[in-house]
């Protein structure tokens, strides 16, 4: 019998709400963010996601506008476009 690791990891709220824009009229977390907080890559989040199109619908996910990249810039919630890694990121209401 396999004993499978049921450790729970508490995220602080004020982690959480760092991490949450207002972007559409909607609250987002930008993919990398949610990535990190389930502690894997965003790229192999987006991977998950490309494959389950049908369980994310438009009004739970979204990719970013070069305009809006720009506003999120603006607001230093995304550092430099260079830790985009050359995509648009996707953000999750």
């Amino acid at each position: 019998m396999v004993k499978k690791n049921t450790e729970i990891t508490i995220i602080p709220q004020e982690v959480l709400i760092s991490k949450i824009y207002y972007l559409r009229k909607e609250k987002i977390m930008l993919d990398r963010d949610l990535a990190a907080l389930y502690g894997v890559k965003a790229i192999r989040l987006m991977e998950q996601v490309k494959r389950n199109l049908s369980k994310f619908p438009s009004h739970f996910m979204f990719q970013l506008t070069e305009q809006e990249v720009e506003i999120m810039l603006s607001q230093n919630a995304i550092p430099s476009k260079q830790n985009l890694g050359g995509t648009l990121p996707y953000a999750f209401t």
